[in-house]
């Protein structure tokens, strides 16, 4: 190797951290979380002003909130995740609710689909997370076709959300040279991102609000079953653990608008509409 390498920007090892991260999606019960986004999956498919019969794409699904929005319309979804647990949960959903839907495992840096399959391709809360942005989003636009739509939650740096992973970070820091998952929630990124495959982009600020019966039940929901808080906490020494619990309930506190003993902490999110060239 020459020595002009050595000064270059190390390379990032990143299924090592694709690795960490499925680790940290599966750790938990994200499902228990992931259910009460249900609201933003049904404002992205109004959103998308979709069709019976349009064939979706749901990319990082999780347990299937956007996947049911979608099946509710009529249109013919296929559900993707690379978790199996989640794609089971969102299974259980959609037979409880008589919806046909298909269930398949798969890296949303890698779909498994021919180009230009999908009428739309959609992702809530979930393709943000992927360590290759630049992937994840060149496999989106692949599978979508001409003229199709993008459809995207994605929460913003400066969200509860996004100031809960930049607490989580003082603690346990994230892998060096990887993009920060909030970037999503931006409008210059998302340019970036999609570039010359983007014919327009419309995006509303919107706000999803965590509803708990206070902040220290919120924290015992997400440290129980939000995977990476899961991890975070699992990571710590008991002091540490204390510390980073003693933050997060303040952040909590500080985002919090109720005023009667419960948690009602809005968080906000880009709602958009790509449509592909």
């Amino acid at each position: 190797m020459s020595a002009v390498i050595s000064t270059s920007t190390p390379l990032i090892d990143l299924a090592a951290v694709k690795n960490k991260q499925h680790l940290a999606w599966s750790a938990g019960d994200y499902a228990v979380v992931g259910t009460t986004l249900q609201i933003v999956g049904e404002s992205l498919c109004e959103a998308l002003d979709l069709h019976a019969g349009e064939r979706v794409l749901d990319v990082a699904a999780g347990n299937g909130n956007a996947t049911l929005a979608a099946a509710r319309r009529w249109c013919d979804v296929v559900s993707t995740d690379y978790v199996p647990a989640l794609l089971e949960r969102g299974r259980a959903r959609a037979s409880a609710d008589g919806l046909p839907v298909q269930f398949e495992p798969a890296d949303a840096e890698n779909l498994p689909y021919k180009d230009h399959s999908f009428d739309v391709v959609l992702s809530t809360f979930g393709v943000m997370f992927t360590p290759d942005q630049e992937k994840a989003a060149a496999e989106m636009a692949r599978t979508c076709k001409p003229g199709g739509r993008i459809g995207l939650a994605n929460w913003t740096p400066a969200s509860f959300v996004g100031e809960i992973f930049k607490t989580m970070g003082k603690y346990v820091p994230p892998a060096a040279g990887v993009k920060s998952p909030a970037l999503w929630g931006t409008e210059a990124r998302l340019r970036e991102l999609f570039g010359e495959r983007l014919d327009s982009i419309v995006i509303e600020r919107r706000d999803f609000v965590f509803r708990y019966r206070s902040a220290a039940h919120w924290l015992e929901v997400f440290r129980t079953f939000y995977g990476p808080m899961h991890k975070a906490f699992g990571a710590l020494d008991a002091e540490k653990q204390e510390a980073l619990a003693t933050d997060l309930i303040a952040l909590a506190e500080r985002f919090n608008r109720a005023t009667d003993g419960t948690l009602e902490a809005p968080s906000e999110y880009l709602e958009v509409v790509i449509r592909r060239k």
